[in-house]
């Protein structure tokens, strides 16, 4: 009898291993790239323009961890590359608050990046990807680094009607520096 419930127990606790993992299979990309198919994670915090924490799983009511994501295909502006990283954050937030603070999460090819970040594209339970909107509505340049690219044109693409709409950052009081330049001229210490 010890030996069944051991042995009942070992399987419930590898199931949820699989089923609360962020990698499991409800977090890779859905058949067909149809964000309707993905799972849900609710947004917990928004650390800047391109940077989102989520709630990767919970049991019984249990929270069981946050996971930081990366928006795959965007570099917005620092925090510190004022005022547009404050507003890149802000927009961010806005276009998350607008599903809710909830998201279906895609993955690409690589799953993380060197700092151990969840590498994704947000989906808004509208059906639009927030990436694209981030860069679209000005507050994002796209940033494409293979072998992700899965959108990559797409967001190629939003970014050439935000330039024709001289929209947020490409308007007259336009971002000074790119991010990846302002990073290297202020690096962490």
């Amino acid at each position: 009898m010890k030996l069944f419930y051991y042995t009942a127990l070992t399987a419930v606790g590898i199931a949820l291993f699989f089923v609360l993992s962020p990698l499991s299979p409800r977090l890779s990309p859905a058949a067909g790239g149809e964000a309707k198919r993905m799972q849900e994670y609710r947004v917990t915090v928004v650390h800047d323009g391109d940077t989102v924490s989520i709630r990767a799983g919970s049991f019984a009511g249990i929270p069981t961890r946050l996971e930081r994501v990366r928006l795959i295909g965007v570099d917005a502006p620092e925090l510190g590359q004022e005022p547009w990283g404050r507003r890149s954050k802000r927009q961010l937030k806005k276009l998350i608050s607008e599903s809710n603070w909830i998201v279906r999460v895609e993955l690409d090819i690589e799953k993380r990046d060197r700092y151990g970040r969840l590498l994704a594209y947000l989906w808004g339970r509208n059906g639009r990807l927030l990436n694209e909107e981030l860069i679209e509505t000005g507050y994002a340049l796209p940033y494409t680094v293979p072998p992700n690219v899965k959108y990559a044109e797409r967001l190629r693409a939003a970014r050439t009607r935000a330039e024709g709409k001289k929209a947020g950052l490409w308007g007259a009081d336009g971002l000074a520096e790119r991010p990846g330049e302002w990073r290297r001229n202020h690096p962490r210490l």
